[in-house]
């Protein structure tokens, strides 16, 4: 496998179909060097059968010559987005954990989640939201988020990170600069934020600020087009909204995820060779394609073109898989394959149930 080939394929995170490793996503990991994997609700069946997933995936990865194990990832955030349900543990929305009287609880589910995302091999879990639900008519946040007070749900979220994360699985705080108040699904278009700078620090930015100071490992970007940030491009493909406001201003030293490229919002206007390059050129170190082998293929060979064209700064590539590198070895070493036996035995444990029933309760709703 060319180097180029290796540092690019660092940068891409592929999803796949099946409940066992395909062609494509064999061939994505050997010879295009894709260094993450997301899975799906089309890759779940049973914990024992994810485990085993898990091990075909990563003992792809060791043959290949990766030296360092892939980082398997899922958006398992409780409510409507959750991609491993019965057996394991059925959370009900984080508009019902914000509801609870105390972030703790926000805590104890977080590290509840950990722990079984952990024994099935699961590195990262693409959760919490901490968008700000302050628009009724959003499609696609609503009750994934914690609510509609700015402190509370960077309280809630950071409480969630920690729980996530001093359990051993990396979290990602989402969708940065803000997707609460928006009307569009960006998975169906290209939503617009209209608010001004200083209502963006007020409400948007806070949670995300208070993410950070609780050392969130990783943030995702939204395809949002944020008009008094940049009003042409999205916060994905922005350097002014990625590099500019998040890297250098809000001082975030993690890994910057950005939300799948195949999404229409960005899909639908940029192909994805120009998609990935701009992702990169804007400052985000991982770029989920989730879906389509030609679109992951296309997405590395555009990362390994600009870096030889130096479209992308070869300092830059650097410095993006460095991050990327720095987040594998502090969550996933030492390494140890997941075993099916303790996959099946930690999903769904009582007091796991209990405490999901309890913010339920507490909340009015039902898991």
């Amino acid at each position: 496998m060319r180097e180029s080939f290796r540092s690019a394929g660092q940068r891409v995170m592929v999803g796949f179909e099946g409940h066992a490793a395909s062609a494509d996503v064999r061939r994505l990991i050997r010879d295009f060097g894709a260094g993450g994997v997301i899975l799906f609700a089309r890759n779940v069946d049973a914990p024992e059968q994810v485990a085993e997933l898990v091990r075909e995936l990563q003992a792809i990865a060791r043959d290949a010559g990766h030296a360092l194990p892939l980082l398997i990832a899922v958006d398992q955030e409780g409510g409507r987005v959750a991609r491993l349900r019965s057996p394991w543990t059925l959370w009900p929305p984080l508009r019902a954990v914000g509801r609870s009287e105390s972030a703790e609880t926000a805590r104890q589910m977080g590290e509840a989640l950990a722990l079984e995302l952990k024994a099935c091999g699961i590195g990262c879990d693409f959760a919490p939201v901490v968008d700000v639900d302050t628009n009724p008519s959003n499609p696609v946040i609503g009750d994934r988020s914690f609510g509609d007070d700015p402190e509370r749900v960077g309280r809630f979220g950071a409480a969630m990170i920690r729980g996530l994360q001093e359990a051993g699985v990396i979290a990602c705080a989402k969708h940065f600069p803000g997707h609460g108040d928006t009307d569009v699904d960006s998975h169906l278009a290209l939503p617009t934020v209209d608010h001004s700078r200083s209502r963006l620090e007020d409400v948007e930015l806070r949670p995300f600020r208070m993410a950070i100071e609780a050392g969130v490992a990783t943030i995702m970007t939204a395809h949002v087009l944020v008009r008094d940030l940049d009003d042409e491009l999205p916060a994905t493909l922005s350097p002014v909204v990625i590099d500019e406001l998040l890297r250098r201003k809000m001082k975030f030293e993690g890994v910057i995820v950005s939300d799948d490229l195949e999404m229409k919002a960005v899909a639908d206007r940029w192909p994805y060779r120009e998609s990935a390059l701009l992702a990169a050129q804007a400052g985000c170190d991982l770029l989920p394609v989730c879906k389509s082998p030609d679109a992951q293929v296309e997405a590395i060979e555009s990362l390994v073109r600009g870096v030889e064209s130096e479209a992308i700064r070869f300092k830059a590539m650097e410095a993006a898989c460095g991050r990327t590198r720095r987040l594998k070895e502090r969550f996933l070493l030492p390494y140890r394959d997941p075993s099916p036996r303790e996959a099946r035995a930690a999903a769904g444990v009582g007091e796991r149930l209990a405490l999901a029933e309890q913010i339920a309760s507490r909340a009015g709703t039902r898991v």
